[in-house]
């Protein structure tokens, strides 16, 4: 709705029935039976106002949730929907030479859908309910240029993301964690991306990213965390237009990981309980999994249109 010539409100309002009704045996010989019904409910409100024709202001609310999934099921037959609650509230400004979006936003959950780390037999990511939760962040998006030639794209978000409180399982005892970091949640994420045009037909671009650490599990244990890392990747593209034959070649080549860095972008982490090494104690330990990536690579790719 259009109060004025630059005021402007929208509203979406959603509603999902969700039925999830099973029976029959699992891989693991477990008798899976399910049915439960679901009603959501799914508002959408926000308002925006025009400074001039190259930039405006806006705030949003919006209520989102979320059915678990059959993994989920498989995994916990109690897990619970998430429920989500987002306000955000940005600038807009795009002129011809420079554009940048800068939005924050602070999203509460109830009973998130978040990653333990560990993995099921088959080697699926296995989640939980992590009660109350909430991601407080900034977003900002850039794109300007310097010279016809040169563009530069930048993308930043640096985010507080929080569970409000942890129980586990401790030695056969419920343990309270108290306020933990959320899983593969890095607080900053930043991008950058330059690009280089000294012909109309051939283009050398960098892309540059840093990962903040980052923990795999929910309870901040140090065998989770992943330390930050920082990539740069080299993309250089020829096209060429012949008089015969072929419409268009492309000849593009990448080397990924230029500076040649070893890191882990991910992997896995679970607890146990040993029962075995002292007769009648429980004791609970944790162990982890790491996927170290590629070093330096490269690829050189050919593309003919006829």
């Amino acid at each position: 709705y259009l109060f004025e010539n630059n005021i402007e409100f929208f509203g979406d309002l959603q509603y999902r029935k969700i039925n999830y009704k099973t029976y029959g045996i699992t891989s693991d010989l477990i008798n899976m039976r399910l049915d439960e019904n679901y009603n959501f409910f799914n508002p959408k409100f926000g308002i925006s106002y025009d400074f001039n024709p190259n930039s405006n202001i806006y705030f949003s609310f919006s209520k989102a949730n979320r059915e678990p999934s059959r993994s989920d099921y498989e995994s916990n037959p109690k897990i619970k929907p998430e429920e989500l609650n987002d306000f955000e509230l940005g600038l807009r400004y795009n002129r011809k030479s420079i554009k940048f979006n800068i939005n924050a936003y602070f999203m509460h959950y109830n009973e998130q859908l978040v990653l333990t780390g560990a993995l099921d037999d088959v080697g699926t990511p296995i989640r939980t309910n992590s009660g109350e939760s909430y991601r407080l962040g900034l977003e900002i998006e850039s794109e300007f240029k310097i010279f016809d030639f040169i563009q530069f794209e930048t993308n930043l978000n640096a985010s507080k993301n929080k569970n409000k409180e942890i129980l586990s399982m401790v030695d056969g005892s419920i343990y309270n964690y108290g306020k933990t970091n959320i899983s593969f949640s890095p607080s900053i994420i930043f991008s950058n991306a330059i690009m280089f045009n000294p012909k109309d037909n051939l283009t050398f671009s960098l892309f540059s990213k840093f990962v903040g650490s980052q923990y795999m599990g929910n309870t901040d244990a140090v065998n989770s965390k992943l330390d930050s890392y920082f990539v740069n990747d080299l993309n250089v593209l020829l096209k060429l237009k012949p008089k015969q034959t072929f419409k268009t070649i492309i000849i593009s080549g990448i080397v990924n990981n230029i500076f040649n860095a070893k890191y882990i972008s991910n992997g896995y982490y679970y607890t146990y309980e040993d029962t075995w090494s002292i007769p009648g104690q429980i004791k609970t330990l944790d162990g982890a999994g790491y996927y170290p990536q590629a070093t330096r690579n490269f690829l050189i790719g050919l593309s003919l249109k006829f």
